[in-house]
C-alpha cells in the first residue's frame, strides 16, 4: 500500500465463482498466496498475474506498473489503500473502496477510545480479510503494540491459554465467539491477569451474555461497538462505564464521526421512535468498486446509510433493533428478531439462536427460532423453548417453529448467515 498499490484481501473460502469475479473485476497485477491454496486457484489465474508464495516472497519486485517506487506523492485523501470484498444485497460480492485517508482516520479514533500505547497485546482470533481484524492489525502497528494470532478457535481453551501465556492486554470477537467462550470454555475460572479490556463488535451480543461476561471478567473493561466495513471499521461504541446504565445500546458516534438515526424525511427521530442509523465523518468509504448505482443508494446527502434500524434515548444513546431486511412482519405486527433471541438466550442450555420470518398463508410471516444447545447442560424441546417465550413475550412474538442444529452457519468472520437459514 505504502508503494502506491491498491491491496485486495481474499477469503480463501469464498466459492471459485467469486473468487473468479473479483479476480476478474480487479485485474491485478500480482497475487500474494499460500502455496497451499494455489492449486484451487491455479485455474482462475491467468499467466499475466504474478504469482508470489512464502517460497518466492524474498525475490519478487513488483515492477513500475504497479509501484510508483516513490517517483510520486501518493493521494493520501482520495487514492485507494484497499478494497475489501463484502457479500451485499445484490448477487455479487461488493467491494468497499478505501482510501489511505480512511484507514488512517479509523485507526487514530480506535487508538483514542480504547487508549492503546506499544505496552498493549491482542489476542486475535478473527481473520485479517475482515475489517474488524484489519483494524486490530492497524491499531496495534500504529501504536508500536503487537499481537498474538490464534487460528484455533474451535478449541476455545486455546484462545485462553495464549492470553495467559504472553500476557496480552486485549481480546476482540463477533458474538459468537464471546458466546462460546462463556458457554464452552473454563473462561469463569481463569486469572487472566494481563487483560485489560475485551472488544465486541460485529452483531448483537444479547444482554444476559454481556453480563455473564462482565462477571467472567471482573475489572476489565467490556468495550461494546458497531461498525461496518463502508466505514472502515468502527462507527460507535459504548464507554465501559456506561455499560450497566445503557446495556443493549451501541453508544454514540466514536471520535470525529457523527451518527444518528433520522426518519423516512430525513428528520432526527425523537426518543423511543424507530429510523434508519446513518453516519458522516472522515472513515467513510471513497464508493463500491465499479458501482455507481450501488454507492448512491448508501451515500447519500453526505452520509452512509447504513440498513440499520435503531431508537435513541433521551440521552442520544443509540440502540440497534435489526436489519431493516430482517423485520419481521407478522400480523400487521412489525417484529425485531432480537428481541426474540435475546429470550430464548437466557435459557441455559442455549449457546446461540437466531430467529428469522418464514411465509405464511395467514400471517404473512411467522417467526421460526434456530437454537443450538449445550450439550453439557439438562435437554430442553419445542414445547419447553414455546412455553418459555409465552411467559415473556407477547403471543405474536412466540415462535411458531422451533429448529435444533449443531451449529448456526456462520461466515468465516464468525457472523451468522441468515441468508442460509432462509
Amino acid at each position: 500500500m505504502k508503494s502506491g498499490c491498491t491491496c485486495v484481501p481474499l477469503n480463501p473460502t469464498l466459492s471459485k465463482n467469486d473468487i473468479e469475479y473479483i479476480i476478474n473485476s480487479c485485474n491485478p497485477k500480482a497475487i500474494f498466496i499460500e502455496k497451499r491454496f494455489l492449486d484451487n486457484m491455479r485455474s482462475l489465474i491467468n499467466k499475466d498475474i504474478k504469482i508470489v508464495t512464502e517460497e518466492t516472497l524474498n525475490s519478487i519486485l513488483l515492477d513500475k506498473e504497479c509501484t510508483n517506487n516513490g517517483e510520486e506523492e501518493i493521494d493520501f485523501k482520495n487514492s485507494v489503500a484497499v478494497i475489501l470484498f463484502t457479500s451485499g444485497s445484490t448477487a455479487r460480492p461488493k467491494g468497499v473502496m478505501l482510501t489511505h485517508h480512511n484507514l488512517c482516520h479509523n485507526t487514530n479514533s480506535i487508538i483514542e477510545y480504547l487508549s492503546l500505547n506499544r505496552e498493549d497485546r491482542i489476542e486475535v482470533v478473527l481473520p485479517f480479510y475482515y475489517c474488524f481484524g484489519t483494524s486490530l492489525l492497524h491499531t496495534h502497528l500504529r501504536v508500536g503494540g503487537s499481537l498474538v494470532i490464534n487460528n484455533k478457535f474451535m478449541f476455545p481453551e486455546t484462545v485462553l491459554d495464549d492470553i495467559e501465556k504472553y500476557e496480552c492486554t486485549g481480546l476482540a470477537g463477533v458474538p459468537s465467539n464471546y458466546q462460546i467462550l462463556l458457554r464452552k470454555s473454563s473462561i469463569k475460572d481463569r486469572n487472566l491477569k494481563s487483560l485489560r479490556y475485551v472488544a465486541q463488535a460485529g452483531g448483537r451480543l444479547p444482554d444476559s451474555f454481556i453480563k455473564e461476561l462482565k462477571q467472567a471478567l471482573l475489572g476489565v473493561d467490556v468495550f461494546i461497538m458497531y461498525g461496518q466495513t463502508e466505514a472502515t471499521a468502527r462507527l460507535s461504541y459504548l464507554p465501559p462505564n456506561m455499560l450497566d446504565k445503557k446495556m443493549g445500546s451501541i453508544g454514540k458516534g466514536i471520535p470525529g464521526t457523527l451518527l444518528k438515526v433520522i426518519d423516512k424525511e430525513g428528520n432526527e427521530v425523537k426518543a423511543g421512535e424507530i429510523g434508519e442509523v446513518v453516519a458522516s465523518g472522515e472513515n467513510i468509504m471513497k464508493g463500491y468498486f465499479n458501482d455507481e448505482e450501488e454507492t448512491k443508494k448508501v451515500i447519500r446527502n453526505g452520509y452512509l446509510y447504513t440498513g440499520d434500524l435503531a431508537t435513541v434515548d433521551e440521552d442520544g444513546y443509540i440502540y440497534i433493533v435489526a436489519r431493516e431486511k430482517q423485520i419481521i412482519k407478522s400480523g400487521g405486527n412489525r417484529i425485531s428478531p432480537k428481541e426474540i433471541e435475546n429470550i430464548i438466550i437466557q435459557i441455559p442450555s442455549v449457546i446461540e439462536a437466531a430467529v428469522i420470518g418464514v411465509q405464511d398463508d395467514i400471517l404473512g410471516e411467522a417467526v421460526k427460532a434456530f437454537v443450538v444447545l449445550n450439550d453439557e447442560v439438562f435437554k430442553v424441546d419445542e414445547k419447553y423453548i414455546i412455553e418459555y417465550c409465552k411467559d415473556k413475550l407477547p403471543s405474536y412474538k412466540v415462535p411458531k417453529y422451533v429448529v435444533f442444529l449443531d451449529g448456526l452457519p456462520k461466515n468465516s468472520s464468525g457472523k451468522v448467515m441468515m441468508g442460509d437459514l432462509k
